[in-house]
């Protein structure tokens, strides 16, 4: 939390405080510590490298630009149907590049458009619900599912896709609706 009120990345102090907290909680059993290192999905890490990654290239092809493009057309729209395609819109894009990528970039996009509280909303609405349409929509989903498969738990991307839509969409709807209320 120092870190980010400083301004600073969040990488090492967050990678400290994990380690910081393993061995505390362990109570730097060494046994303890290995036994929790081989669960960790070490798998999952050159993933997220490659999110930042793709951030960084989409950043550096002018896509905070080109979202922000979008949201200041959507900003023109009448006041029911902007939200609603400011938050549809960004839940496509996070199932089609993760919510990662899409957050950080919209987020970006949200910072130097002057968009309303609004659409800023109808946005955040998008990024946090709309990845629980398929397993690629979110870091956390493909996590769980990693979890869910290690207990023998096998759940496809065709079954979790008929599910996300059906529990994801009215979900998306509804709130973002509840917005403007």
């Amino acid at each position: 939390m120092t870190a980010s009120a400083l301004g600073l990345d969040l990488g090492l102090p967050t990678c400290i405080a994990a380690i910081c907290s393993v061995v505390i909680a362990t109570r730097a059993s060494f046994i303890r510590i290995r036994d929790i290192a081989r669960e960790v999905s070490w798998s999952v890490l050159p993933l997220v490298a490659g999110l930042f990654v793709l951030v960084e290239a989409m950043e550096q092809a002018g896509g905070s630009q080109g979202v922000g493009a979008v949201l200041r057309d959507i900003a023109r729209l009448p006041v029911w149907t902007g939200p609603l395609a400011a938050s549809f819109g960004i839940a496509a894009l996070s199932n089609v590049v993760n919510n990662l990528p899409s957050g950080l970039l919209a987020g970006g996009a949200l910072a130097k458009a002057q968009v309303t509280p609004l659409l800023r909303g109808a946005v955040l609405i998008g990024v946090d619900l709309g990845p629980n349409l398929s397993v690629t929509g979110s870091l956390a989903t493909v996590l769980w599912l990693i979890a869910l498969r290690r207990e023998g738990e096998n759940i496809s991307s065709w079954t979790f896709l008929k599910y996300g839509f059906v529990t994801m969409t009215p979900a998306l709807l509804v709130s973002t609706l509840a917005l403007l209320v």
